[in-house]
């Protein structure tokens, strides 16, 4: 459009100097030969200045005239442009800030934009810039900015809770690894952890970071550790203490109560150490250890009645090596009765009459055991003469048998081996009458001396409950 403007004015301005160029000077016709020529007048010279001045200035006013039409045209139409561009720029502007609001409101891309705008200098300039384009290849870049960024930021965390989650692993393989473990062991260990640890390097989100536990590994590892502690313990049976609990176990026994474990910090509880096994004596009432029915070699278990009157195993297992009545059940008393009596009458009747009696009594300890015995026999006659005759006799004896063994080491008795025979197992004989006969000769709370087989490491347990121990044999 500008240019059809210029080329218009330059046809204006080429027409207007070929109207003020003087008109060109016609050559006269040759006159005739025959007449001869007229000389001009003076007033049609100045006519024909005259007239050749009004055409130039009717030339230069038509052409003054036309550059005024044209400077004017040329000017509307520029003002025309001006405003078509000023609007088309407006409307542009408005869909810049149209479409960049929020967080594009001072985005660069949108200044750039405006800058275009504003530097376009026509309108197929200003509608050439694509707007829309521009803001969706914005948001877009954007958005791939904060995928990326997001991207970015999950990395760093991912790679943050990578290390947090091997820091822990470690932590939790720290106190095995403190042990000492036998060479294979240790090895198997350190494999585990650096398959771990290779598992959360490899991972690609915090859902498979999490999903590494290294419980289980660590339950079998503890395990392993504890079958090993209780392999290289020298004696047969072991003791495994928990808190305040302890029992005696042989090694199979305790491999299993040890892979009933669950829990590797359950396990953690538990020490193994060898079972060293001691002789302890107790005296104890007769109800308390099995009313004395025990013979050595006896497997028991110790029982004891805590602070909340509870009664709770102390001794899982020990051995009866000696059990020594009382000194009550070391005296016998013997006493014994007897009478004879007889009447004789010699009349016209006779009469004759005998009774005989004995009476024995047995005393161990305090419970006494008595036997009696009579018989009559009677006859009567009658004669002329009566006789009567009668008599009796008793005698009692006591024997301590605490005094006779005494004698008996001393060598002060005679015969000391047929002795010994004759009191061999005495005690064990008068419990087993009792059982036999069903009826109990010693009182129940008569004192007796026990002898067992303990683990070590439970003889402070037993000697804190000494007066309140219970022991019972195992049957099955």
């Amino acid at each position: 459009m500008s240019e059809n403007i210029e080329e218009k004015i330059r046809r204006l301005r080429e027409l207007g100097k070929s109207a003020a160029e003087p008109e060109p000077v016609v050559p006269a016709k040759p006159a005739r030969v025959g007449k001869p020529p007229r000389r001009p007048s003076r007033i049609g010279s100045l006519r024909q200045k005259e007239r050749r001045k009004r055409v130039l200035i009717g030339a230069m006013v038509i052409t003054i005239i036309a550059i005024i039409i044209v400077a004017f045209v040329y000017t509307y139409m520029q003002n025309q442009e001006v405003k078509k561009l000023q609007s088309a720029k407006q409307a542009k502007l408005a869909e810049v800030n149209k479409y960049f609001t929020g967080n594009l409101s001072n985005d660069p891309v949108k200044a750039q934009l405006i800058s275009q705008i504003n530097a376009a200098k026509t309108v197929e300039e200003v509608n050439a810039i694509d707007v829309k384009g521009a803001y969706q290849r914005r948001v877009q870049e954007l958005k791939a900015q904060e995928e990326q960024r997001k991207q970015q930021q999950l990395m760093e965390e991912l790679n943050a809770l990578k290390e947090q989650k091997k820091a822990e692993v470690e932590a939790a393989f720290t106190p095995l690894l403190a042990e000492p473990l036998p060479s294979d062991l240790k090895n198997e260990v350190i494999s585990t952890l650096n398959s771990l640890e290779g598992t959360i390097d490899s991972a690609t989100s915090k859902e498979e970071v999490g999903t590494v536990d290294p419980t289980p590994y660590l339950n079998d590892l503890w395990r392993k550790y504890y079958y090993y502690l209780i392999d290289s313990v020298p004696t047969d049976k072991v003791v495994l203490k928990k808190g305040s609990e302890k029992h005696i176990y042989t090694k199979v026994e305790a491999k299993y109560e040890i892979s009933k474990v669950e829990s590797y910090t359950e396990l953690l509880q538990y020490e193994v150490t060898k079972a060293e096994m001691v002789r302890l004596a107790l005296v104890l009432t007769r109800e308390s250890v099995v009313n004395g029915y025990l013979e050595p070699g006896a497997r028991v278990q110790l029982f004891a009645k805590n602070g909340s009157n509870v009664y709770v195993r102390i001794v899982d297992e020990g051995f009866v090596n000696a059990v020594l009545l009382p000194t009550q059940a070391g005296s016998i008393s013997v006493s014994e009765s007897q009478s004879d009596s007889s009447s004789y009458t010699n009349q016209a009747s006779s009469s004759y009459s005998e009774t005989s009696s004995s009476q024995e009594s047995y005393q161990p300890g305090s419970q006494s055991l008595s036997n009696s015995e009579s018989s009559t026999y009677s006859d009567q006659q009658t004669t002329g003469q009566t006789s009567t005759e009668s008599s009796s006799a008793s005698y009692t004896y006591s024997t301590n048998l605490a005094e006779i063994l005494k004698a008996l080491a001393a060598g002060k008795i005679v015969a000391g081996e047929d002795v010994q025979r004759t009191l061999d197992r005495y005690g064990w004989k008068l419990l087993d009458l009792e059982q036999a006969t069903k009826m109990m000769v010693l009182d129940p709370n008569t004192p007796v001396l026990v002898i067992v087989e303990v683990p070590s490491e439970l003889v402070p347990d037993i000697l804190t409950y000494k007066n309140q121990l219970y022991v019972a044999e195992i049957v099955g």
